[in-house]
């Protein structure tokens, strides 16, 4: 008898023990995924403000958007925009145009390089050995780029610029449980959301991403 009741109470124990460990993942699973995919969200939406900026300088020097990642990384590490240096100080009572005029304040506007400039001004989040990987999504399976394009539409009967760069939800999800991605997505389209992390638009002219 003494041994059946122990026996009992270690069957009782060991299923206690299972029941608590099913419990405890069902509620750290979702909670574990969350965290795993804002981390990568994170590394994405970073690049993405990054390709951003780089896409703002080069329509200040172009006069359009870029719709190509190499040819954009290329004009960043080799192109030549337009930066004005002041030599001198605004004097107490003077305003800007006032010390301009005077001559005690001078401009000057040589050409530089963009990532120089970019980093210079401190517009860049990606470290500078990294922009060469800039192209690729986070977390993605082998080297996948960001998907990006540009074009002209018209407003208002003017030809205006716009561009879209985006990293879909399966890219930067590659090795997550796959239903829990599944999940998430379903849940972003039942919404009217996109399924992933994007920047721009190709109909509208926003240069917005879809996380702000």
């Amino acid at each position: 008898m003494k041994v059946r009741n122990l026996i009992i109470s270690v069957v009782l124990i060991a299923a206690a023990v299972v029941l608590a460990v099913v419990l405890y993942n069902s509620i750290m699973h979702p909670v574990k995924f969350d965290q795993e995919y804002n981390k990568r969200s994170d590394a994405v939406i970073a690049k993405l403000k990054d390709i951003r900026t780089i896409q703002e300088t080069y329509r200040s020097s172009k006069g359009e958007f870029c719709n190509d990642i190499d040819s954009l990384l290329l004009f960043l590490e080799t192109g030549k925009v337009p930066m004005v240096q002041k030599y001198g100080e605004i004097p107490d009572g003077m305003n800007e145009a006032q010390a301009l005029a005077a001559g005690v304040l001078k401009r000057d506007t040589t050409y530089v390089n963009p990532m120089k400039k970019l980093y210079e001004e401190g517009k860049m989040l990606t470290a500078k050995e990294e922009v060469k990987n800039l192209k690729y999504i986070p977390y993605a399976d082998g080297n996948v780029t960001f998907k990006m394009a540009a074009k002209k539409i018209n407003k208002g009967g003017i030809d205006v610029s716009v561009f879209l760069v985006e990293a879909p939800i399966d890219t930067y999800t590659f090795g997550m449980d796959r239903q829990d991605v599944i999940n998430k997505k379903a849940e972003l389209e039942s919404k009217n959301k996109y399924a992933g992390w994007k920047v721009g638009d190709l109909e509208q002219v926003i240069t917005d991403g879809n996380w702000e």
